[in-house]
């Protein structure tokens, strides 16, 4: 058994019009008593008798937000806190970055400080979608981050994409997945837009007006076409579709975030950090100046605390485990459980929403875009 740490910083320079989470621009002199709080968070943790964070750490992901906004030697002092505080055997630790927070300097004291996986948020690589979402970068950014990132010796790097950007067309999807391509990183990440009340841009369609281009999105049958030629493109460039927004080179899958699918102990660390021990889930106070005051203190602002009975656990074995595409040996599941799940799974694959074959139910490679849908019909 291993362990993975999150650490959540939840700083950004501008909130993205699409954003939900709770992430976004704070005063830089909250920056250094943040990274004190995460580093005595560590030591706390460090001293708990809870068998399982005394598993080895062999991944770890610092992620946001925008971590990369801080100075390298604030993410060496994290570092430096996790090495003192638990038991580290690193094998994957990465760094969420914006392309343009990246130089060259930066890129060099990442790889110094420990770092040996980069996670750019591309998104696109249209400069007009890119403005309209409220992104800070602009296309030659990406292109010069990879640059400096190699220059330093990172050959580990994934790039995200968002499928569904306002005044995004099958053209300029198009354009920006051979753009992607042409880079070669090791990992890719595809995500559909999503539309809630939690981003401003939600909350403008959902009213039903005009501002952060709400008018101009595509459709949702555009943004599934934009999905399954992406499968495609990626497929044919040899990328291993592993889950359904992660596509990887051979041997690049992400160590960390398959815990989270696998459902394996994590430790979450800073302001909004959700943590997993195994029976418990639970999550760190969001608001970042609440968490410090907490952490000096000497406390630990947990909240939204829940224990994970048998019930919720199968539906989380179900609901994550379907999300790769190898799918899930229900018989294993039925014998821990207890349960039986073969007619509610032949009624799928009656309706083609799954796969069967022996022992595996996978999701249909078709229905990967309206993924929700089928673990709707599934848990319901």
């Amino acid at each position: 058994m291993t362990l993975g740490v999150y650490v959540q910083v939840p700083f950004c320079q501008t909130k993205c019009t699409y954003c939900n989470f709770h992430t976004g621009p704070v005063a830089k002199t909250l920056y250094h008593p943040f990274v004190e709080a995460v580093s005595q968070e560590i030591a706390l943790r460090a001293i708990s008798t809870a068998p399982w964070l005394k598993q080895p750490v062999n991944t770890v992901y610092v992620g946001g937000g925008t971590p990369s906004l801080l100075e390298p030697a604030a993410l060496e002092l994290v570092m430096g806190a996790l090495r003192r505080g638990l038991a580290c055997e690193w094998e994957e630790v990465t760094l969420e970055a914006d392309p343009e927070t990246i130089s060259t300097e930066k890129a060099d004291a990442w790889c110094a400080a420990g770092f040996n996986r980069i996670s750019m948020g591309a998104q696109s690589f249209d400069d007009a979608e890119l403005k309209a979402a409220g992104r800070m970068h602009r296309r030659a950014d990406i292109f010069s981050a990879v640059r400096s990132l190699r220059g330093a010796g990172f050959e580990n790097i994934s790039c995200d994409l968002i499928a569904g950007l306002p005044l995004q067309t099958a053209a300029s999807w198009e354009n920006s997945v051979g753009e992607l391509l042409s880079l070669r990183p090791e990992h890719i990440s595809i995500y559909l837009m999503e539309i809630d009340d939690g981003s401003r841009l939600g909350r403008e369609l959902l009213a039903g007006g005009s501002r952060y281009s709400a008018g101009a999105l595509p459709s949702d049958d555009e943004m599934a076409g934009f999905y399954e030629s992406a499968c495609e493109r990626l497929s044919a460039a040899g990328y291993e579709h592993y889950e359904i927004s992660n596509w990887a080179l051979p041997g690049q899958k992400s160590r960390h975030n398959l815990k989270y699918w696998q459902r394996e102990p994590y430790l979450g660390l800073g302001a909004g950090a959700h943590s997993f021990s195994g029976t418990e889930r639970w999550a760190n106070a969001h608001d970042a100046a609440a968490y410090i005051r907490a952490m000096q203190q000497g406390r630990i602002p947990v909240e939204q605390m829940e224990t994970v009975n048998a019930d919720a656990a199968l539906n989380e074995e179900l609901f994550l485990g379907l999300r790769l595409l190898v799918g899930i040996d229900f018989a294993d599941i039925e014998q821990r459980y207890n349960v039986s799940l073969s007619a509610r799974l032949a009624e799928l694959g009656k309706s083609g929403l799954v796969e069967i074959e022996g022992r595996r139910v996978r999701l249909a490679p078709g229905r990967l875009a309206v993924s929700n849908e089928v673990f709707v019909e599934l848990l319901g």
